[in-house]
C-alpha cells in the first residue's frame, strides 16, 4: 500500500537525523519518492526551534497500526523521548495518508487530522503529490495549500556546506 509520511526534526543535527530516518525507513519499506527538505518556523505552543520537514511516498506491506509501531520504533532508535505534545523533538514521523483509506482509531487517525491547517505539511505535500485528493477534505494539496490559514513561514532548506 502506498503511504505518505512526514518527517520532522528541530533538535540536534537535523539534516543527519532526517538522513538516518530515511535510511532506517528504507530498510523496512520502499521509498518511492520524496519532497525537498523544507525549513519551517516552530509550530505549536511548546516548540521553539525551527524544523526541517520532508514528505516521503513509501510502499509498505504493513497494516496501518503495524506501520505506526514500526515508525515509533525508528523514532525510539534515534533517541526520541516524548515529553510534551508539540514540543521540540529530535525526530517525528507522522503517517499522513495510507492510500485513500480513512482510519479513525484512538491511537491512529488517517488522513492525519491536521494536514489542512499546517503549512509545514502542505508545502512538501503540494510538491510531492499536488493532485492527490485528501479523502476527508475532498480537495487536492494545491487547493488545501492555497486555502491554508497557517501563517508560519516555510522555505526550501539549503544544506550547510
Amino acid at each position: 500500500m502506498k503511504s505518505v509520511l512526514l518527517l520532522g526534526s528541530n533538535m540536534g543535527d537535523r539534516e543527519q537525523l532526517l538522513s538516518q530516518t530515511r535510511e532506517l525507513i528504507s530498510k523496512q519499506m520502499d521509498i518511492i519518492s520524496l519532497s525537498k527538505v523544507y525549513e519551517t518556523e516552530a509550530w505549536g505552543p511548546s516548540a521553539k526551534e525551527k524544523f526541517l520537514n520532508q514528505a516521503l511516498l513509501v510502499e509498505t506491506s504493513f497494516f496501518p497500526e503495524e506501520l505506526l509501531g514500526r515508525l515509533k520504533g525508528i523514532e525510539s532508535e534515534l533517541g526520541r523521548v516524548r515529553k510534551q505534545r508539540w514540543s521540540d523533538r529530535n525526530i517525528d514521523i507522522d503517517i499522513l495518508y495510507f492510500g485513500d483509506r480513512i482510519i479513525n482509531l484512538p491511537t491512529l487517525q488517517i488522513p492525519h487530522p491536521h494536514i489542512s491547517n499546517r503549512r509545514f505539511a502542505l508545502v512538501p505535500l503540494a510538491e510531492l503529490l499536488p493532485d492527490f485528493v485528501n479523502p476527508l477534505e475532498r480537495k487536492n494539496h494545491q487547493q488545501l495549500l492555497e486555502e491554508c490559514s497557517d501563517e508560519k513561514k516555510v522555505w526550501e532548506y539549503t544544506p550547510k556546506p
